[in-house]
Parts: structure tokens; sequence; C-alpha cells
């Protein structure tokens, strides 16, 4: 018997809706079957990507585990392998340091040691990674006085290749210890090429140069081979106004440091003799613009170099002037010549 048009239609449509379902349920059902998959597939344990380093610290954290990740890069250090792989060991290993404290925490004075033969390397980039995993290193105390013995050694890297990126980490590490006395002979002789670094044209580079150097200045043995270090004619350049706020900051802190040493009574109590070109002449000399770069930085945009600026103004007035009468202000000569 044959059926009408509108019957045989409806009879179609229906058909197409059960086929929908059944397409519809497997997709789901598909669907269903790929996320239990991929919820049990998981990254292998060996992966040196951020990505393993922070799940395996995340495990440690909730399970109280070592993962053993850090002792297996250390044991694949002493093997021997091409330049490009011994940097990128050293690279896991300062992101497993500041990851995995605990197992940072247990490592030996050897492990020390190991990193540090890294810095004979003659690969730059390998000295470089070893100098940023000494730098992890020495955010835990005990390694300190371990990595303080290769202090040396890093000025001597710092000093002699001139490479933006090794003069950061290692100014960086040296920056993060103390130095003792005994190092002081080494820093006089390499004084000169910090002195470079912090002319330089490498923002980072000057900054951590700075930082280290106004520390030194608060070495009484030290002042006055800073003071005397050569110069370029144009080192008060580093006072523009349109340097970066940091590296600003950072020349009105060291200019502060050595301003305060030289009129310290000791210093004062000496007659020294500075050569024409030193950092002392560029700063401190008869013929010194730094009042008229100061007075500029006292109106600086950033608040913490305005107040670094005026600290500098203020450390510029020797003393004895101070006492016998009041300051006076020579924007075109050197504020400490004044009354001198």
């Amino acid at each position: 018997m044959g059926k009408s048009i509108p019957e045989y239609l409806g009879q179609l449509d229906i058909r197409k809706s059960i086929v929908g379902l059944a397409t519809g349920a497997t997709a789901i059902y598909l669907l269903y079957k790929a996320i239990r998959a991929g919820l049990k597939c998981q990254p292998p344990l060996c992966s040196n990507s951020p990505i393993c380093i922070a799940r395996l610290a995340i495990e440690r954290e909730r399970h109280g585990r070592d993962s053993g990740e850090l002792r297996r890069l250390l044991n694949s250090l002493e093997c021997k392998h091409d330049e490009y792989t011994r940097s990128m060991i050293l690279h896991s290993i300062t992101r497993c340091v500041y990851l995995l404290e605990a197992e940072a925490s247990a490592c030996t004075n050897d492990d020390i040691k190991l990193v540090a033969d890294m810095l004979e390397d003659k690969d730059t980039s390998v000295k470089i990674q070893a100098l940023n995993t000494l730098k992890a290193f020495s955010g835990i105390r005990k390694f300190r006085l371990k990595i303080q013995e290769h202090s040396i050694k890093v000025l001597e890297l710092v000093s002699t290749i001139w490479d933006s990126e090794l003069h950061i980490s290692g100014l960086r590490l040296l920056n993060n210890l103390p130095l003792p006395d005994y190092v002081h002979p080494q820093l006089r002789r390499v004084m000169p090429a910090l002195m470079e670094i912090l002319q330089s044209d490498c923002n980072m580079a000057q900054v951590q140069a700075l930082r280290l150097m106004s520390y030194l200045a608060q070495k009484n043995d030290l002042l006055y081979d800073i003071l005397n270090c050569q110069v370029h004619s144009d080192f008060l350049n580093l006072f523009q106004s349109t340097q970066p706020g940091n590296l600003l900051f950072e020349v009105l802190v060291f200019a502060e440091r050595l301003s305060e040493g030289r009129n310290a009574s000791h210093y004062r109590a000496v007659k020294w003799h500075y050569n024409e070109q030193s950092l002392h002449e560029a700063l401190f000399g008869d013929e010194s613009r730094l009042a008229d770069r100061l007075l500029s930085l006292v109106i600086h945009p950033e608040e913490e170099v305005q107040i670094q600026a005026c600290k500098v103004i203020v450390s510029l007035q020797c003393p004895q002037d101070v006492a016998a009468r009041p300051s006076s202000f020579h924007p075109s000569h050197s504020f400490s010549k004044s009354g001198e």
C-alpha cells in the first residue's frame, strides 16, 4: 500500500533524529575516552622542561618525597658532554636549586666544587651558566663560604672576558657574597676593568658593577684605589636625567658612598694625589660639573632618584664647612671644593 508524501517525510525525520542521536552518543563516548586517556598520560619524569621541573617541586611539597632530579643532574655533570649539553645541564641545575629547596640544601660542598670547576671550561656559555648556578646555591647559607673561595676566579673572568652576559652573571654572584679581605689585592688589580663595565652601554651590567663598587667604596683600604681610577672624559653623562632610573639611582648611591668616604676624618688626614683623568677629579675636582647634574636630578620624575640626589648634595658638604658657616651652593663647581 503506498504512503502519502506527508507520511513519508514524517518517517524520514524520525530516522534522521535517530541517526543524529546515535552520532551524538558516539561523539560523547569518544570524547570521554580521549579525556580519560589524557588524564592517565603524564610526561616522563626525566623531562628537563620547566613544566616538568615545576611539577616535581609541587610533588615534593605535597608528598614530602625527594624527586631525585637535582641529584641526577649533578651526577650527569660529571660525565663527558659537549659544550651545549654542559650548558643545558647547568641551566637545569640552577632551576632545580631555586625550585627544590630541600634537595638543594641536601647537596654538599663537593657538589659546589663540581659546579665551580665548570668556571674553567673553554666555552663562555658554560662559564655563564656555572656562575648562575653558583649564584643560586649562594642563597643557601651553608654554601656561602665554599662559594666565596672562588671569588678571585670570578673576578678574573669578569675582568678578562668582555661579554655582557658574563659580566652580569659574575657581578650578580659577587654582589650576593661577603667578599673577604684576602680578595682586596685582586680587587685592586681588576678595578680598571670594573670601571670600564660601569661605563659600558649594558644597563644591567652597569647596575651590577655600581652595586659592587658602592660596597667596595665603604672599605677604607680600597677607597683611594677607586677614587684614583681613570674614567672616560664623559663620565658625568651617567648622571644625565635621560638615563634609566635604576642606573641613576645606583650611580647616585655610588657618589654618596665616595663622598662620605673622602669626608671621613681618617681619610682627610692624608694628603692624597689623584691623576687628572681620575674618578675623583670627575666628581670632586675644581672643573667638575657634578653640581649641575645634581640640580637636574632633584626634579627627576622618579622619587627615589630625587631623594638620592638630595642625599649626595648633603654628603658633598664637608663636615668642617657645615660647622663653620652656612652651606653655599655654586652650580658650576664641585660642592666639596667650595670650602677647600
